[in-house]
C-alpha cells in the first residue's frame, strides 16, 4: 500500500481530522458557553462552536482561506477568460447537489401536512401492533419512518420521524439514556432503511448507477434484511426501556389555534415532494421547485407551521464542508478500499463511517476495479455503521438538529451516541452478512 500526498491533500486530511476530533468535543464547548455573561461575545463564539452543524463549516472555511493564501483566490486563463485554479476553481469542481438536496427535502419534510400525514399512517399501524401503552406507538415511529425513507428519501424519513419523536417522546420525563438510545436507534434504522431501493440512501445512489443496481436488485440483497434487522432492534430498546413507555400517548407540543391540513393541501406537499425527489440530481430544477413551495406555504400560512429554513441551512452548511474536505481524502481511503478482502472490507467500511460519511466512501469504492462481493460488502458496511456518529450519514444532522436541545444543559455527547448505536449496528452487520440473498446473483 502506498501513500503520495500532495500538500494540499495533507493540509486537508489534517483539518478534516480536527473536524471529526471536534465533533466530539462539541459538549465541552456548550459547558464553556455557560461560563459567560448570557449575550457576550464569548458566549456567542462558544455556543457556535458547539454547534455540530457548523463544524465541518469552519474546518471547511480554513482550507479555503489555506487554498486562498496558497494559491490564490481564482487564477483565470486569460485566452479563455475561465477560472483555472485557485480557492474558487476547487469548490467549482465540486459537487454541492446533496448538501443543496437535503436542505430542501428537510424544509418540505418539515411541514405540518407532512407530519400530520406521516403520524396517521404511524398510528393506524401501531394499533395492529399487540403491544401496551406507548409502546406500539414507539416501535411503529421507528420501524415505519425510516422504512419510508426508502420511498421519501433518508432525509425526509430522518426529518419526519424526528419531530414525531420530538413530540411524543423527547419529553423531561424521558430519562438520558432512552434519549440516547433512541437517537442511536434512529440513526441506524434511518441508514439501513433506505436501502429498499436504488434512490433513497446517498452511499447507494454514489454507486447505483455505475454498478446497475435497481429496485429489484436492492430488496432482494439488502432491502429485506435491513427491515428485519430494523425490526429486531426496535423491539429490542422498545422491550428494555418498556417501563418508560407505559401509560397513555399524549402529544408534547400542545398547538394553539391550529388547523388540520385538508387533504389537497397535504396532496400538494407530496407532489412538491416526489418532484423534488424525481429530479435529486438536477439543483437548478428542484431549488426553483423549492421557491415555488415557499410561495404555497405563503399562501396556506394558516394550515402551516413556520418553515425549518435555520435549521435546515444549518444541516446543509455541515454537508457542504463535508464535501469540501471529504475531496481531500481519497490519497489514503482509496488503496485501504482495493487491499482489502470483502470480509475485511464489510468491517473495515462500517468502521470507517464513524470517521467519514458512508456516500463518500461508496463514491472512492465507485472509482476502483470491485469484485461482485466487494460492492456489495463495500456498500453493506457504510450503510451498517452510518448511525455510529452524526457525521456517518447525510441525514444524521437533521436528526440530530431537531433533537440535540432535549439533552439539557450539558449538550450532546457524540460518545454517548456512539455507544448507543453499537447494538443495532452490530444486529444490522449481522442481517446484511448472515442472510441469503434472493433473485439474480451478485454482478
Amino acid at each position: 500500500m502506498e501513500f503520495n500526498p500532495t500538500q494540499v491533500q495533507l493540509v486537508g486530511t489534517v483539518l478534516f481530522a480536527l473536524a471529526v476530533i471536534h465533533t466530539f468535543m462539541v459538549s465541552k464547548f456548550q459547558h464553556l458557553a455557560h461560563k459567560y455573561p448570557v449575550g457576550s461575545i464569548q458566549e456567542n463564539l462558544f455556543h457556535f462552536l458547539g454547534e455540530v452543524e457548523a463544524v465541518f463549516g469552519i474546518w471547511a472555511g480554513l482550507f479555503i482561506i489555506y487554498l486562498g493564501a496558497t494559491q490564490g483566490l481564482m487564477v483565470v486563463d486569460h485566452g479563455t477568460h475561465k477560472v483555472v485554479g485557485g480557492a474558487v476553481q476547487y469548490l467549482e469542481s465540486l459537487n454541492y447537489t446533496e448538501p443543496a438536496f437535503v436542505f430542501v427535502i428537510m424544509c418540505m419534510a418539515g411541514t405540518r401536512p407532512v407530519i400530520v400525514f406521516a403520524e396517521k399512517i404511524i398510528k393506524a399501524i401501531s394499533k395492529v401492533i399487540p403491544l401496551p401503552g406507548k409502546m406500539g406507538f414507539y416501535v411503529s415511529t421507528l420501524v415505519v419512518g425510516p422504512i419510508l425513507g426508502s420511498f421519501i428519501t433518508e432525509p425526509a424519513a430522518m426529518t419526519v420521524t424526528a419531530l414525531i419523536l420530538l413530540d411524543y417522546f423527547y419529553s423531561g420525563t424521558m430519562s438520558q439514556k432512552f434519549k440516547y438510545a433512541t437517537i442511536g436507534l434512529l440513526f441506524v434504522n434511518v441508514s439501513i432503511g433506505g436501502t429498499l431501493t436504488h434512490f433513497a440512501a446517498p452511499p447507494v445512489l454514489m454507486v447505483a448507477g455505475k454498478w446497475h443496481w435497481d429496485m429489484a436488485f436492492m430488496f432482494q440483497h439488502f432491502g429485506y434484511k435491513s427491515v428485519v434487522a430494523i425490526i429486531i432492534s426496535t423491539l429490542i430498546v422498545a422491550f428494555a426501556f418498556k417501563k418508560e413507555l407505559t401509560g397513555k400517548l399524549e402529544m408534547k407540543q400542545k398547538h394553539d389555534n391550529w388547523l388540520e391540513p385538508t387533504w389537497w393541501i397535504t396532496l400538494t406537499h407530496l407532489v412538491f415532494m416526489g418532484l423534488v425527489v424525481f429530479t435529486a440530481h438536477h439543483m437548478v430544477f428542484f431549488m426553483g421547485l423549492f421557491l415555488f413551495f415557499l410561495g404555497f406555504t405563503a399562501v396556506t400560512t394558516e394550515y402551516q407551521d413556520q418553515i425549518k429554513l435555520k435549521e435546515s441551512l444549518l444541516v446543509g452548511f455541515f454537508l457542504g464542508g463535508l464535501v469540501t474536505l471529504g475531496a481531500q481524502q481519497a490519497w489514503w481511503l482509496q488503496p485501504i478500499l482495493t487491499q482489502l478482502g470483502d470480509f475485511q472490507l464489510f468491517f473495515g467500511a462500517t468502521a470507517l463511517t464513524a470517521i467519514t460519511d458512508n456516500a463518500a466512501l461508496t463514491y472512492l469504492g465507485s472509482l476502483v476495479d470491485l469484485s461482485a462481493s466487494a460492492k456489495y460488502n463495500l456498500v453493506a458496511g457504510a450503510v451498517a455503521g452510518g448511525g455510529l456518529t452524526v457525521i456517518a450519514n447525510a441525514p444524521n444532522p437533521a436528526g440530530f438538529g431537531i433533537l440535540k436541545d432535549s439533552f439539557g444543559e450539558e449538550g450532546f455527547n457524540p460518545l454517548g451516541l456512539l455507544a448507543a448505536a453499537i447494538g443495532p449496528t452490530i444486529i444490522a452487520m449481522i442481517m446484511l452478512e448472515l442472510l441469503p440473498n434472493f433473485g439474480s446473483a451478485l454482478h
